[in-house]
């Protein structure tokens, strides 16, 4: 079993990558972008077979280490 985690900053924190993202893209001809938040995406090997066990054993994954959740939220997807 896989999980996937998806790391986002929350609404209103400033993502300076992603300004520089859009930015670059502006510089490259992509005039259709209006702004761009940059995350992270983390996939884990898990070794169970109890779904709705692995999904609470990684958001705890989440909230100890993989996010900070002061200023970043996550989703976790179990695949």
């Amino acid at each position: 079993m896989k999980a996937r985690v998806h790391v986002m900053l929350k609404d209103g924190v400033l993502d300076p990558q992603g300004e520089a993202v859009r930015n670059a893209l502006g510089h490259l001809g992509f005039e259709g972008v209006g702004a761009v938040r940059q995350g992270k995406v983390i996939e884990l090997d898990l070794t169970g077979s109890d779904r709705a066990a692995a999904e609470a054993e990684v958001c705890a994954m989440c909230e100890k280490l993989l996010a900070n959740t002061v200023i970043e939220k996550y989703t976790v997807e179990i695949v």
